[in-house]
């Protein structure tokens, strides 16, 4: 989600002055900090978000403590997450990087995100506590199952504290049973008597003990029935007269208190307080225009000071709200006040502010709260296409079934905005039918007229483009229940009824049709509907898709073997990128391309330079995609330079970071990861990963798992080698098989690994005249565009495999290039034996532990030491992790230190 979030719920409350200290209550929170769940429960009005805050600012330990502020709005899966996520990178940034990506993305789950947000949580030194407040107004099934995930595998060091009105759907039982689980119920929120009598003389109210002890006992300790008491009895004489008529249930008691607080107001603070009590949150302009007063801001300030239950959401006093409970019987008297303005009317008054202020989302809740489906309505229309612009599915859907049948339907654009929506967040069973009450709308306007006074045509020319755009997503309803001949179908239509000048519809369009050919190996095809895709995206304006799209090209150029097309497009993508303001996503996504080809032609400095830029420019800077296949081309570099363990280790993470999307996933991170194993010799695991994603020699050859089977092909070559066991034909004959499918397809990249490895078996085969053959193949495709990684993946076979070359063949400049690229990169060489350290410890130093604990000493941070080795934050903490262990040690200066007394270090080094 690319929207700037409301950082106001971020913010975590300050106790106000005055406010009691209730050690019992903190101690309680104290317990809670060492086990996964603080479980703060009870109705409103005990001070949960009070007890909290002052015990959070009470905390002298180390750590730091992330607040979300929660409302009905976030309700929505991405929503919520997003904000939790953002809540912790504001007091950790470490925490969200990589992380808030994985759920930027239509249709993306929450578990892939929670998955690195713990690994990451798992890795820090110091506590971090999560405060989600009022998490029973997003309480749901999807909501749930996300924090029972993150709880059930929290580290020892993280903590989630909920305050809620009601009990979560969380596996409490378990919780307690474990002794992961501290609860704070209103038993424990009630004030006792010597808590009610301090907070009374503190407020300026001496009572006698008996009669404090009247307000104890009819409030039961109920903190906001004694705030409100405190409020009544300030100032009055008549103290024992309406101690006598202090009586009641809960609720009368609030209700009696509330109104003796209201009666005891000046006229226009009443005024104010029932007008503006309609709002969730209250800012100065907002509350003029509402109360068409003017002073909102020196009333609200007014209010905070008087502790009539207004709270600040910020350290500037901007923005406050009214606490819920007050809020609630504010709303009933404001409801009953016939002299005051009709409901209706003060949320019709907030819609209209947040609508100038261009804050569409509570604009249309108030546009709804006050019944006026048609604002509402026309609001939600006007809002949608920046809604999907910013990946904002969540919030349309949630608007589906707001609204009556009959007002969608008499507006046919908010009825196409709904299907987008859904579409984008792959909620598509409605959409069928959605689409045929659409077309039937559209086609009862042709036949009577544009005017018809049913339906609300706000822009004609939209409504002009409501043909293309229906067929558009039928083609993406057909490409998702894989339809490929109706894509295809409901393409041509989309194009031939859209505008010249409609180039998002266009844009889409030529999109589905890459993605449906791109699906049954005809990459050609993909490359020419996706640079027409990219051409109206221009038109378009949207720069980030563009970038999208460019990874999609690139890859289909090395996939022929065209690596001076693949970098040229990605080039010429970047240069885009320098003509806006900012750095628009998609850049990062331009570098890691780079780096690929740098990959494939064995560039390795140059490879890591892209990598660098590309983790300088930040998560931020990257497509939904990038996290995950920025780490595989790291460890793609890592592995050719020798590294293999690290290489798995940053495969392990892009496989938590894939996110999933519309495009085929051609190269699973899986895949990749088997090939490492195999060039570690690790040919069980290997064997494994070929059982677990069923990749068999006999398998149909096909483009999406094509990859795959070049893997499998790998492996039964090494296992040929190992245990000298027969199935050379086997492997033989699927080399051939996807021979012929990638030379039918023009797969040229992909004919040069299956042509090296046809000279690999060829050789252990003993036909040593094919092996030449092949290998002659291979050179003649890879010599013109300088494609190296396909002979260096077989480092160990090349040179044998170039001796059965004649002479003069061996004597060519490709292959003399080819050969010296063939021996091991390995790791940085070794010092000279007289420099090498000694290392006086159990468990020595790695070299790259050493190079990592040299980097220590320097004043680089974590994330500028990830781009001087050109991997992953999370695989230097690791390193370092290792280094302190080693060392005995528990941070970063310490280390050091240590490492001078055992002369690992010399002063004058880095």
């Amino acid at each position: 989600m690319s929207r700037p979030l409301l950082t106001t719920k971020l913010f975590i409350p300050r106790p106000r002055a005055g406010t009691l200290v209730r050690t019992r209550v903190s101690d309680l929170l104290d317990q809670g900090a060492a086990t996964r769940l603080t479980l703060v429960s009870a109705q409103a009005g005990f001070g949960k978000t009070t007890a909290i805050a002052s015990w959070i600012h009470q905390r002298t330990g180390p750590g730091v403590v992330a607040w979300v502020s929660l409302d009905p709005g976030d309700a929505h899966p991405s929503t919520f997450w997003t904000y939790a996520v953002t809540a912790l990178s504001t007091a950790d940034p470490d925490l969200g990087a990589g992380v808030l990506p994985l759920l930027d993305g239509p249709g993306t789950t929450a578990q892939p995100a929670l998955t690195e947000l713990l690994n990451r949580l798992a890795e820090l030194d110091h506590d971090v506590v999560l405060v989600l407040d009022d998490y029973h107004l997003v309480d749901s099934p999807a909501i749930a199952d996300g924090v029972a995930f993150l709880v059930s595998h929290l580290p020892p060091r993280a903590h989630l504290v909920l305050s809620t009105r009601t009990d979560p759907s969380l596996p409490l039982s378990r919780l307690r049973s474990q002794g992961e689980l501290v609860e704070v119920r209103a038993a424990d929120l009630r004030f006792t008597d010597a808590e009610t009598s301090s907070y009374l003389h503190g407020a300026g109210v001496d009572l006698d003990p008996s009669e404090a002890a009247i307000v104890e006992n009819r409030t039961e300790g109920w903190a906001a029935a004694i705030q409100l008491a405190v409020l009544s009895l300030q100032g009055r004489a008549d103290t024992s007269t309406f101690l006598a008529d202090f009586a009641g249930d809960d609720r009368f008691i609030v209700d009696y208190l509330v109104e003796e607080v209201l009666g005891r107001q000046p006229p226009h603070v009443r005024e104010f307080l029932l007008r503006t009590s309609v709002l969730e949150r209250l800012t100065g302009p907002l509350c003029d225009a509402v109360t068409g007063h003017t002073g909102g801001d020196d009333t609200l300030q007014q209010l905070e000071r008087q502790n009539l239950f207004v709270i600040p959401l910020d350290a500037r006093r901007r923005w406050y709200r009214y606490h819920h409970l007050f809020a609630d019987v504010l709303r009933a008297h404001a409801a009953s006040d016939q002299s005051g303005a009709p409901l209706a009317e003060l949320h019709a008054r907030a819609s209209s502010w947040y609508h100038l202020e261009g804050q569409p989302v509570p604009a249309v809740r108030h546009a709804l709260a006050a019944g006026d489906h048609a604002r509402a309505a026309a609001l939600m229309e006007a809002a949608i296409p920046d809604l999907l612009r910013h990946r904002e599915e969540g919030t349309i859907v949630g608007w589906v079934d707001a609204l009556p049948e009959h007002v969608v339907t008499s507006r046919p654009a908010l009825a196409m905005g709904f299907i987008a929506g859904l579409m984008s967040n792959t909620e598509t069973s409605s959409v069928p039918r959605r689409l045929d009450d659409l077309e039937d709308v559209i086609a009862g306007l042709v036949h009577t007229s544009a005017s018809e006074p049913d339906v609300v045509v706000e822009d004609p020319t939209e409504l002009g483009r409501l043909p293309g755009k229906i067929h558009l997503y039928r083609a993406a309803h057909a490409l998702v229940t894989e339809d490929l001949e109706g894509t295809h179908r409901h393409v041509a239509l989309a194009t031939s009824l859209a505008d010249p000048d409609d180039h998002p519809t266009r844009a889409g369009a030529w999109g589905l049709s890459g993605l449906a050919h791109w699906r049954t190996g005809d990459i050609e095809a993909t490359h020419l509907c996706y640079s027409r895709c990219v051409d109206e995206l221009l038109e378009a304006g949207h720069l980030s898709d563009v970038l999208g799209c460019t990874t999609t090209l690139a890859d289909v150029r090395i996939t022929q073997g065209r690596l001076s097309d693949a970098e040229r497009t990605l080039q010429e993508a970047l240069a885009l990128t320098t003509k806006t303001s900012g750095v628009p996503r998609g850049t990062a996504d331009m570098h890691t391309g780079l780096a690929g080809v740098a990959l494939e032609r064995g560039q390795l400095d140059e490879a890591e330079t892209h990598l660098r830029r590309a983790q300088q420019l930040g998560e931020g800077a990257g497509l939904p995609q990038h996290a995950s296949q920025v780490r595989v081309t790291m460890a793609r570099t890592r592995a050719a330079r020798g590294d293999v363990d690290e290489a798995l280790s940053l495969l392990d993470e892009a496989e938590r970071l894939y996110v999933p999307d519309f495009k085929p996933d051609f190269r699973p991170v899986h895949a990749t990861r088997a090939r490492l194993l195999i060039a570690q010799g690790r040919l069980a695991d290997a064997r494994m990963w070929s059982a677990i994603h069923q990749v068999q020699p006999d398998d149909e050859p096909t483009y999406l798992r094509e990859y795959e089977h070049i893997t499998l092909a790998t492996l039964l070559l090494a296992e040929n080698r190992a245990r000298g066991r027969a199935g050379l034909e086997e492997v033989r004959s699927l080399l051939s098989r996807l021979r012929t499918a990638a030379e039918a397809a023009g797969r040229h990249g992909s004919l040069l690994e299956i042509a090296v490895l046809q000279a690999c078996a060829a050789r252990a085969a003993g036909d040593h005249d094919e092996a030449a053959d092949h290998l002659r193949s291979a050179v003649r495709v890879g010599s013109p565009e300088g494609l190296v990684r396909p002979f260096t993946d077989h480092a160990v076979d090349v040179p044998h495999l170039v001796g059965l070359l004649s002479e003069q063949e061996q004597r060519t400049p490709w292959v003399s290039t080819l050969l010296a690229a063939c021996v091991p990169a390995g790791a940085p060489p070794a010092r000279a034996e007289g420099r090498r350290p000694r290392q006086p410890l159990v468990d020595p130093l790695s070299e790259r532990e050493l190079e990592v604990l040299r980097l220590l000493a320097s004043d680089l941070s974590g994330p500028e030491l990830a781009r001087h080795l050109v991997v992953s934050l999370n695989t230097v903490r690791t390193h370092t992790r290792n280094v302190y262990t080693k060392l005995g040690v528990s941070g970063r200066r310490a280390a050091v230190s240590r490492a001078r007394e055992l002369d690992l270090l010399n002063r004058n080094e880095i």
